[in-house]
Formats: C-alpha cells, structure tokens, sequence
C-alpha cells in the first residue's frame, strides 16, 4: 500500500538552455528550479530525452553516496546533457562505479593526501613567487589571469603529475581545447588523443619508478599490474585536465575580492581567517554552467516522494546544495565566519574531487601572496567590462584587468 503514495504524476520538463552568465550571477534557471521543489525535470541543449534534477544538499549527497545510482551506464545512453560533445572513455574514471573506482583512484591516492600535497608547498610558493616578481617588475596594467592566474595552477599540477616544466605549455593548450564547447568535437577529440599519447609515453618510461609524483605512481601500478596502461592514461588526463579547474576558481575569487574591497580588506588584516574565508567562497561561486556528469538509476528509489524508476537519468546541482537555506543560513551572504559550512564545491561520495586539498593550497598561496605583495591591487575597469567565459561548461573570467 505505501507505494501506493508515490507520486507518479510527473514534474514538467524543464527545458535549461545553455546560458552566457557574466560575473558572479547566479543561474536564473537553476534559482527557479530550485524553488519548484527537491525533484524536478530537465532538458537540457544537448543529447536526448529529460533528466530528473535534485538541488537539495541532503538529496545531493545521497544520490552522490548511494551504490543504486551508476556512473557506468551512462556510457550507453545519450542522456541530455549541456556539452555538446561527449567523448567518455571506456574505463575513464569519472564513469566507473566500485570497486573498479576504488582500485584506480588507490593507484594515486598518495599524491593527493595531506602529506602528497604538503611535498610540493615550498616548490609551489617558489614558482608563485617568481610570477609576482615578474608582475611587479612589469608594472601595472596587467592581466591576472594571463600573468598568474593561469601559469600557477598548470605549473603546480604539472609539478604533481611529474611532468616537466619544458610540456606544460603544450599541457595548457590541450586542456583548453578539451574544455571549450565552442571548438567542435574533432579538435576536442584531437587534443584529447594527443595529451593520451604524451601520458602514454610519460607513464611507460616509468614502469619501474619510485618517485612521489603521478606519473610515477602511475607507472608503478602498471608495472605490478595493480592497473592497466589504459587506465592510467584516462585517469592522468583527468587530472591534468581537473588541475586547471583554479585558474576559474581563483579568477571568480579575486574577482569577488577585487569588487567587495571591504572583503580583501578582512583578508589582508587576518590571515587566520583565509582558510576559512577561502571556504566560503569556494561555497558561493559559481564554479560550473548548468550541470556535470549524471548517473543512471540501476533500480526504482523514492526520493521526497517521487519515484525514479530503473534507467531514469538523474543529475546533482552542487551549486544548488551549496545555497541550500536549510543547510546554510542566508546562503546568498558571503559570511567568512561560516561555520560549520558542509559546502560540496568538491563533490561528494566515491567521485570527491581527488585535487580538494591541493586546489585549497592554491587557493591560500595566491590569495596571501597577491594581498600581500600587492596590497593597491584593484580592478583596472569597471566590473561590468571584465569579460567572462562564453560557450564553456566551467565558469570564469577570460581575463582579469588589474592596476595597483
């Protein structure tokens, strides 16, 4: 009888386009989704059918941590999606479910603990140093992005990964062409395949290594055939590609700081509050356009009521979780006192973001360096004129004018 109350009238389809959003605006799609209940429909530009959506924190992390809703089957379906082209790899990570999950991210897990990323502190704050110096020594105007913003985080995933400093330009450029969804899917596909390659001989010439970088790591599993040579290739482009993830991330940051002066001000003044600040805004960006990856229902599961049946697609909206008024109170203030804030700007369950803590070193070593070397630092335009990524499924400014 029970079953009986599930709702099996369903939700109407959303139809979500594929929005330009400047600054730090909130998707206006999304905030109306979000105020239509826990669990809605959606189309969105790309691929076929509807999906259903769920915004709420404590239905984020449930659908992210329940074993009955699989990355892997989405390999088979055209699920509506934002990017217009989807080029998953058999056995990429982002869609294996455990244990074959679990296997692959053990094979890199120590790179990214706290001890992994510690290893690369001094060498980190060195090469950030070093691009302030050449900042300073240019003199204002400059791009932040173009003059830091970028080079840091390549540089220090470069340094991670194993790769040398002379590849990361070229690193740079695949990654670029990878995430834009304006280049069309054979450049994409293209730089995809070339950045495979290079890992492919990067990983085979270390098959007997020892070292504490990926590669090595990577080549070390191989060896002993923990892994195959396949996935290890998938899972160093992943992660080379996911590095790249704070050149928007801190681009948004500074371009919050930069616009609410009174926020840098804190910043400068008490350094013991960063990495909680950092936090905080890590929870109000707007890290992504629309939504990621989905997972498919392997079996009927009630959520709030409505059943998602056996083969439904669903997605998660970690921006949405993240301004959850039952979780966080006034979510739309930006309040570097939050506490506790269970923020999922890393995701959540088995597909956590392996990077949260070297993305948060970054995020702290630019943050304290920039406010403090140069403490002037402000727009050089108006905000409005500060242009921001189109046609991109990750969020950020293009550039960053600044003067000092």
């Amino acid at each position: 009888m029970a079953e009986e109350t599930l709702t099996e009238t369903l939700p109407p389809v959303r139809h979500w386009p594929a929005l330009d959003l400047t600054g730090l605006d909130f998707d206006p799609v999304l905030t109306e989704l979000m105020a239509e209940g826990p669990v809605t429909r959606i189309a969105l530009p790309n691929g076929e059918g509807w999906a259903w959506l769920v915004t709420r924190l404590d239905d984020v992390r449930m659908v992210t941590n329940d074993p009955r809703f699989g990355r892997e089957a989405v390999m088979d379906q055209p699920v509506t999606r934002l990017a217009p082209h989807f080029i998953p790899e058999r056995g990429a990570v982002g869609f294996l479910d455990p244990p074959d999950h679990t296997r692959l991210r053990r094979s890199v897990a120590a790179a990214f603990t706290a001890k992994g990323v510690e290893r690369i502190r001094e060498r980190s704050r060195c090469m950030l140093d070093e691009l302030v110096d050449e900042l300073l020594q240019d003199g204002p105007p400059a791009d932040l992005t173009e003059t830091v913003l970028r080079p840091f985080p390549i540089a220090v995933i470069c340094e991670l990964m194993g790769v040398p400093a002379a590849d990361r330009h070229a690193m740079h450029t695949w990654t670029q062409l990878i995430l834009s969804s304006s280049q069309g899917k054979q450049v994409s596909e293209k730089a995809k395949h070339e950045m495979g390659a290079y890992f492919t001989d990067l990983i085979g010439r270390r098959k007997g290594a020892t070292g504490e970088d990926v590669a090595s790591l990577l080549g070390a599993a191989v060896g002993s055939g923990e892994i195959t040579r396949e996935e290890a290739v998938g899972l160093a482009v992943l992660l080379q590609i996911g590095g790249e993830a704070v050149t928007n991330n801190s681009g948004q940051m500074f371009y919050l700081l930069l616009t609410r002066p009174d926020l840098a001000e804190r910043l400068r003044t008490e350094p013991e509050i960063r990495p909680r600040a950092i936090d905080e805004m890590l929870r109000y960006i707007p890290h992504r356009n629309a939504v990621g990856l989905s997972r498919i229902a392997l079996e009927d599961v009630e959520i709030k009521g409505v059943r998602i049946r056996a083969g439904d697609p669903i997605y998660v909206s970690y921006l949405a979780a993240n301004r959850d008024p039952e979780a966080f109170p006034d979510p739309e203030a930006i309040d570097f006192g939050r506490s506790p804030n269970p923020h999922v700007s890393f995701g959540f369950g088995p597909h956590f973001c392996p990077g949260n803590m070297l993305a948060r070193l970054e995020s702290e070593l630019l943050v304290g360096t920039l406010l403090e070397r140069v403490p002037g630092l402000r727009l050089a335009v108006p905000p409005g004129q500060v242009p921001f990524k189109k046609g991109a499924l990750i969020r950020g400014p293009e550039s960053l004018p600044v003067t000092w």
